[in-house]
């Protein structure tokens, strides 16, 4: 390994949307180094993402370049404000041609400098880790002795889904599903159902598997629920909300989120919950056969489905094998202790 001489890392300033758009070409390098069609943020996200910055959660961006001038690589720290006050998450990028030149090392102690100046404890950082493959991330971090904590499978779908097939699974999610109907939206949570839904989310914190994860479920209140939505707003995105209830009381069931980059193909599948008194009648089938179809309705440039699910979350994997998702990759979720 050799590092190249006085490699020095570098604070992208508030304001400065030319260093982040050195910083986003950079982790659009990283990501899509094997597959170019690797899900990636926009760089209107990112920013959107850094402007939001002192509501709800802080961060900064940290840029690695060589004595030539070149940047090698990147780092992203993100640190929540309302709860899990020991916790920093973290994002580490490193040019391919700049791998194995010390250079992620850097950044990582870089970044674990600066979580224990903020008084905190614990830095979590995802590795995706190919199906088959080398996964030089996750050889990093073991090295280091850094364990993996929890995994996630990257599943994909293309859509639209055969017609006859999401037929046969809509008449047996509606067979078993009687009594129920489902309600949607896009963007913005009507006010009518904002406290039911933040208390089905409060719920999807509190039941999604996270394995050994040193993270505290988060409470989502309603100003957190439209702080959310106006980040969201910022990076353009579009988000289509599915939700079911029951017909007799307007109890709400469950509910599923579907997220739109601008100018990309893929949709991003966000959380899917059924809650558990409710569970047992396909509603959650019913709910993304909901989606798919608005998707081929609305949405026809869109080809694919993207959704990351726990493997220790059995229920959810089967049902969207039951749709036709594929396993795409892994997502290692790794936490490491930081002395104060």
């Amino acid at each position: 390994m050799t590092r190249p001489t006085r490699v020095h890392v570098h604070v992208v300033e508030a304001g400065d949307d030319a260093g982040l758009r050195t910083f986003w070409e950079i982790e659009r390098a990283s990501v899509t180094d094997t597959d170019p069609d690797a899900p990636h943020r926009t760089f209107e996200a990112l920013r959107a993402t850094r402007d939001a910055w002192g509501a709800g959660e802080d961060g900064v961006h940290l840029i690695a370049r060589d004595d030539r001038g070149d940047v090698a690589g990147v780092a992203e720290m993100c640190w929540p404000l309302d709860d899990n006050e020991h916790l920093v998450e973290a994002d580490i990028h490193v040019l391919p041609r700049h791998r194995r030149e010390g250079v992620g090392r850097l950044l990582w102690e870089a970044v674990v400098e600066r979580t224990r100046a903020l008084g905190r404890t614990t830095v979590a950082l995802e590795i995706i880790v190919p199906v088959d493959g080398a996964a030089p991330g996750l050889a990093f971090v073991n090295g280091m002795g850094i364990p993996t904590v929890h995994v996630e499978e990257h599943l994909q779908l293309p859509v639209p889904v055969d017609a006859d097939h999401l037929a046969r699974l809509a008449e047996q999610a509606l067979a078993a599903s009687s009594g129920y109907e489902v309600v949607t939206w896009v963007d913005r949570c009507p006010d009518e159902h904002v406290e039911a839904f933040c208390a089905m989310r409060t719920r999807m914190n509190q039941d999604v598997p996270r394995g050994e994860a040193d993270v505290e479920p988060a409470v989502v209140t309603p100003e957190r629920l439209r702080r959310d939505e106006e980040r969201r707003r910022a990076a353009d995105y579009t988000v289509i909300t599915a939700a079911v209830r029951r017909v007799e009381d307007g109890e709400m069931a469950g509910y599923t989120v579907l997220v739109l980059q601008p100018d990309d193909t893929a949709v991003y599948q966000g959380d899917t919950l059924v809650m558990p008194e409710h569970r047992g009648r396909r509603l959650g089938t019913l709910l993304k056969v909901t989606t798919l179809e608005l998707l081929a309705d609305d949405y026809p440039e869109r080809t694919s489905v993207h959704t990351w699910v726990s493997t220790d979350n059995a229920a959810m994997q089967a049902v969207n094998r039951a749709f036709g998702f594929v396993l795409v990759d892994r997502a290692h979720m790794i936490e490491a202790r930081v002395d104060r």
